[in-house]
């Protein structure tokens, strides 16, 4: 039995079948991966032209975070017995996730419709760009496009610079996660019902979702949100303030807070401004306010500053670069980097979350031998056979 199967989650009864590529699909299976899932990732054999749509190494960090925890077999889904064999498959499988344009999948044969004619408790993912119809469905969908169309990029960076995308890609990442929430929420009411459904998301809705209190600003009081930067869009003091040798976050929005930064700058003169002494007027007057704080706070280093702020329980932080973020000993604590053996790169590791890395990112096709044996294939001649014709 393989590592990645040898060690069970809370999900390991589930088995589920990922034809996800590039990014929001494949963090929707990472999630089920991580929690124990036995997934089996499809990518194309060996030899054919390569349409898995990821450009880069298999070897990078990227592609080795993404898929950690899976097993992969190659099969050729342009080919009818590669399609019987995923059929076979499919037919075992509780959960089946792809993020094709929406047409791909009938194109093949292998939509929800299709395959819960064997298999009615099949709980089906399509992760799309902009969802399975309408005027924008079949346009290629990427992150970026959904920052943009989202309002995301509107709102990210400091006024009148342009719009600003961030810094990771916040539209797969979340669609990703909403997918595995539907997902295991589909597998919950199959309980009930004892049948599957179709799971959709798009990036574009997930985008909007994520905008949160930035999108209701609109939907309920009619305000476009401008792009504020550090500053928080309602909240004041909250951003990011110049010290003696760097940066550092603040956040001291609330009445309580706000007067505890007070004191631990030495600056208890802001207290008595009448123009500072609510919540509402600090707001106001954000500009003033954000840089008399200033002027206090380039008066320490930043370590001097979280120091007095944890001293005075003030909500502060330093603003890291990566390899300051994994040499923070909260994170050093929290496990976060977690180790894991792979067969080609040796040690290495992982961005963790509070879950299970149970084994690396498997080389093409690795256990494809081992799942169709677990289809019936047992005789080693048709497996060799339908390798050399690249059926797998």
């Amino acid at each position: 039995m393989s590592e990645t199967r040898a060690r069970r989650g809370p999900l390991s009864r589930f088995t589920v079948v990922d034809l996800t590529r590039v990014r929001s699909g494949p963090t929707c299976v990472r999630q089920l991966a991580d929690w124990g899932a036995d997934v089996i990732m499809i990518e194309t054999p060996v030899g054919l032209a390569v349409s898995d749509a990821w450009e880069g190494d298999r070897h990078d960090p990227d592609f080795q975070n993404l898929h950690r925890n899976k097993r992969c077999i190659t099969l050729n889904l342009k080919d009818p017995e590669g399609i019987a064999v995923f059929r076979r498959l499919a037919d075992r499988a509780d959960v089946v996730v792809e993020n094709f344009r929406p047409d791909v999948k009938f194109r093949l044969g292998i939509d929800y419709e299709t395959l819960k004619q064997t298999n009615p408790r099949l709980v089906y993912a399509s992760i799309s760009g902009f969802g399975q119809d309408g005027p924008y469905a079949t346009r290629p969908g990427f992150d970026q496009i959904a920052q943009g169309m989202g309002g995301l990029m509107a709102i990210t960076g400091a006024p009148g610079q342009g719009p600003m995308r961030t810094g990771i890609a916040v539209s797969d990442s979340s669609a990703g996660n909403y997918c595995a929430m539907g997902i295991l929420t589909a597998l919950l009411e199959r309980e009930v019902s004892g049948e599957g459904q179709w799971v959709r998301v798009s990036l574009l809705q997930s985008m909007i979702a994520m905008l949160d209190f930035q999108a209701a600003r609109w939907l309920v009081g009619k305000e476009v949100p401008p792009q504020l930067g550090n500053d928080h869009p309602t909240k004041v003091p909250i951003g990011v303030f110049p010290t003696a040798d760097g940066y550092v976050n603040i956040s001291a929005a609330a009445q309580l807070m706000w007067e505890r930064l007070c004191k631990a700058l030495g600056a208890e003169e802001l207290l008595a401004r009448p123009e500072y002494a609510t919540g509402a007027l600090r707001t106001q007057n954000r500009a003033q306010c954000h840089r008399e704080i200033a002027e206090f706070t380039r008066r320490k280093t930043t370590r001097e500053w979280i120091e007095a702020f944890d001293q005075g329980s003030v909500a502060s932080g330093p603003i890291y670069k990566m390899d300051e973020v994994f040499a923070d000993p909260q994170v050093r604590h929290l496990g976060i980097a977690v180790p894991v053996r792979h067969p080609m790169l040796r040690d290495i590791e992982l961005v963790g979350q509070p879950s299970e890395i149970r084994s690396a990112t498997p080389e093409r096709g690795e256990h494809t031998e081992e799942v169709l044996r677990e289809l019936g294939f047992n005789d080693e001649q048709q497996i060799a056979d339908l390798r050399r014709r690249m059926v797998i």
